[in-house]
């Protein structure tokens, strides 16, 4: 009887601390996949440095949920373009840096540099090249706790994206030659707009589990300096990590994504646009819907020299892509990132 009023006081101790933990970082699924952005708080006083490489690669061209052949976007019978893209592999390099003012409010920047190339063939049978890379649009934001009770935490972020990315990319093409000419919408590195970043986030962890939900709005405000403004965004993710050990956690997630069409037009593309030269000079083929699905691992120090020194990596394919088109879809994106946390 004695044995069994221990073993009962044991577990009711067990359960105790279960209910009465409290959500943490300081383990490897502490963190949502690396290619999420502003996952999580710090306590006060704690700065966090990261770095991540993320390479997207856009490949092919659909309209709505169907494939289409260069064939079908070249041809007279067909969408009667005189130039389609058929390949644009994008790298982004991005520093980022986060401090915790108070345990309820942490402030976050991030700088990005961005390059990409489009590889395009004429109807006429020939190909080309265009490029274009500099720094993009400049992020802060701070993040607010709006809740915490036991494992479970909710809090909101409010972001502006400052339009220090160019929006005067040129590059010569096969009609500009030997001169540049203004590139089309996809090849510019920044918005030319004041952004408003609004998101919540609620995490939930367990013993074994860590898991997260996460809306992120990009809104535009106003038109820039080339008289058009880019579309809205919306951006949905949820996130499962399993803490495997002390240092690792496979991850999966799942986002879906909703962009707005091109409201505006650049002048310089009005040309291209009347002539039907190629369709990422249309402001009208650029909203859509995608949903992908990624899977990711987290490697996590939790003890020694290099103490919260965390090591992520993830790919996300898409599992469903609704575009207006023609337009570029995207093949797959690639993300890996360093993140050091100093308490």
């Amino acid at each position: 009887m004695k044995k069994t009023s221990c073993l009962v006081f044991a577990i009711m101790l067990l359960a105790n601390a279960s209910i009465y933990a409290q959500w943490t970082s300081h383990r490897p699924d502490g963190h949502a996949p690396i290619g999420i952005m502003g996952d999580h708080t710090h306590s006060k006083g704690e700065i966090m440095f990261s770095y991540r490489y993320m390479f997207m690669d856009m490949n092919g061209n659909r309209d709505g949920t169907d494939e289409l052949s260069t064939a079908e976007i070249l041809s007279p019978t067909g969408f009667n373009y005189l130039i389609t893209p058929t390949q644009m592999p994008m790298h982004m390099h991005m520093v980022g840096v986060m401090y915790a003012v108070s345990d309820k409010l942490t402030l976050a920047g991030m700088v990005p540099f961005v390059s990409s190339e489009m590889d395009h063939v004429t109807r006429a049978g020939g190909a080309f090249t265009t490029n274009s890379s500099g720094i993009g649009d400049i992020k802060l934001s701070g993040l607010f706790d709006i809740t915490r009770f036991k494992r479970f935490q909710v809090f909101g972020q409010l972001g502006i994206s400052i339009p220090t990315g160019s929006i005067e990319e040129m590059d010569v093409t096969p009609a500009s030659a030997p001169n540049e000419a203004i590139l089309p919408y996809p090849m510019q590195i920044g918005s030319g707009t004041w952004d408003v970043m609004p998101a919540i986030t609620y995490l939930g962890q367990s013993d074994d589990f860590s898991w997260g939900l996460q809306s992120r709005a990009t809104l535009r405000l106003g038109e820039n300096d080339n008289d058009y403004t880019l579309g809205n965004r919306l951006d949905n993710n949820f996130w499962l990590g399993y803490k495997l050990s002390d240092n690792f956690s496979p991850q999966f997630r799942l986002r879906g994504l909703f962009f707005g069409d091109i409201d505006g037009q650049d002048p310089r593309l009005a040309g291209a646009l009347a002539n039907n030269v190629i369709h990422t000079v249309d402001p009208d083929l650029k909203n859509g819907t995608r949903i992908d699905a990624g899977l990711g691992l987290n490697f996590f120090v939790p003890s020694g020299p290099l103490h919260d020194l965390r090591i992520g990596i993830e790919y996300d394919l898409p599992i469903y892509q609704n575009l207006d088109g023609p337009q570029m879809q995207i093949e797959g994106i690639f993300t890996i990132g360093v993140q050091y946390t100093i308490k």
